[in-house]
């Protein structure tokens, strides 16, 4: 039986690693199933999710010098989902923004003013506690 890139094939786990699993095709050839294609969901372990012995369906990703790549999570068929309408909106419309109560960002002057006077009151303030520490304005003698 000739390999064919994209089918599903029925296998049998052959073996298991810390990457994957390697699954036996019919017609006797071997490929390996990588860890990121076991599940939809994070593996952290593949133990977790087959054993040495299990039939699984599996997707032909690719074959290149003999190696066959394989996946579980794309041999299984998920229905479509069907995303909600966007109403009160042209398909072709590239305005974005919601409608109504919009409040528009901050400005670049409005944010270096804010800036500017935040940094003068940490200025003086700083000021204000080395001069007490020396001593005041007249603490010195010279």
């Amino acid at each position: 039986m000739s390999i064919e890139i994209g089918s599903k094939v029925k296998g049998k786990v052959t073996g298991i690693t810390n990457f994957g699993a390697f699954v036996e095709l019919p017609g006797g050839k071997t490929g390996l199933v990588h860890i990121s294609e076991v599940a939809d969901s994070y593996v952290k372990d593949v133990n977790d999710h087959l054993t040495v012995g299990d039939e699984v369906e599996v997707k032909i990703i690719s074959e290149k010098e003999g190696k066959v790549a394989l996946s579980i999570k794309k041999a299984v068929d998920k229905p479509e989902v069907q995303r909600p309408s966007r109403q009160g909106r042209d398909r072709n419309s590239k305005d974005f923004r919601p409608k109504g109560g919009f409040k528009p960002k901050e400005s670049f002057e409005d944010k270096m003013a804010k800036f500017l006077k935040s940094s003068e009151e940490n200025l003086s303030t700083l000021k204000r506690n080395t001069d007490t520490k020396r001593g005041g304005r007249g603490g010195r003698r010279g």
